[in-house]
């Protein structure tokens, strides 16, 4: 069907034509269609987590200053350190250079050693400013914690890494297909590692996937410091060892994906 008006031709087929193309984009990919669900699910829990341990506890945040801006910042710490790790990656894709930086001398270990720098610096970039306007505006001093403060930000770090790691694995296997992984993959943890909120808060079932993530640690370590003033030391260990194992896995799976996308030619092919 044609429809023409003042000299433009409208085809409805056309319109098909190109609606089926972007279809079958999408179908092809499933980062992509993760990631038109699990944005409104993750909005969901997390907010709905949160109002449940507000109404919980009317009264009690007047005492707990600085409780939500500490998890702001270092849910940032968390979200920025694997972001920085997998916009490096990208660029590299964006530019398509992998190919070349694949067969050339360097070794994987090293790319992702630099990776892993470079996302300290991007984390730094934006953190330091950000931790000052906390002072200024908040009066919250995130570099008041001191030693612990260390402890958080390692275990943090090791985290993003780790899921950097991964991300960039699967974005060698799929190519820029599974790009907004890289954005929206540290999402999913949102509502899970109880950034805002206790472990408590969650349905049982949910509590031990919360306490599965290094990170839910952390979280839960910063709570007690800033209300109940105490280092959890033993909370940071256990961050540590899951991290360990999860650092462990997730380079695992970066060589296995890494050799899959050498057999399968996809290393050149960093396009759609």
């Amino acid at each position: 069907m044609s429809i023409s008006d003042s000299g433009v031709d409208f085809s409805l087929n056309r319109v098909a034509a190109m609606v089926r193309r972007y279809w079958y984009l999408l179908r092809s990919s499933w980062p992509r269609i993760l990631d038109l669900i699990y944005w409104p699910a993750v909005q969901m829990l997390m907010w709905g987590f949160l109002q449940l341990y507000v109404s919980q506890n009317v009264g009690f945040f007047a005492q707990a200053g600085g409780l939500f801006i500490g998890s702001v910042l270092l849910w940032d710490i968390l979200f920025r350190g694997q972001l920085g790790f997998s916009i490096s990656f990208l660029e590299e894709m964006w530019s398509r250079n992998l190919g070349n930086i694949m067969i050339s001398p360097l070794r994987p270990v090293e790319f992702i050693a630099a990776l892993m720098i470079m996302s300290i610096v991007r984390l730094a970039i934006g953190m330091v400013p950000v931790s000052l306007l906390a002072i200024a505006f908040f009066d919250f001093n995130l570099w008041s914690l001191g030693l612990a403060l260390a402890a958080f930000f390692a275990n943090l770090m090791l985290t993003s890494w780790a899921i950097g790691i991964f991300v960039a694995g699967l974005l060698l296997r799929n190519g820029m297909g599974a790009e907004g992984m890289a954005w929206t993959i540290m999402f999913l943890f949102l509502p899970l590692t109880c950034v805002y909120y206790p472990v408590s808060i969650l349905p049982d079932f949910l509590q031990y996937v919360a306490w599965s993530l290094p990170p839910t640690y952390v979280f839960e370590g910063m709570r007690a410091l800033l209300i109940d003033h105490v280092f959890r030391a033993d909370l940071m260990l256990e961050s540590l060892a899951l991290n360990v194992l999860l650092f462990a896995v997730a380079s695992l799976a970066f060589l296995k994906l890494l050799q899959s996308a050498r057999v399968q030619g996809s290393l050149l092919q960093t396009g759609e």
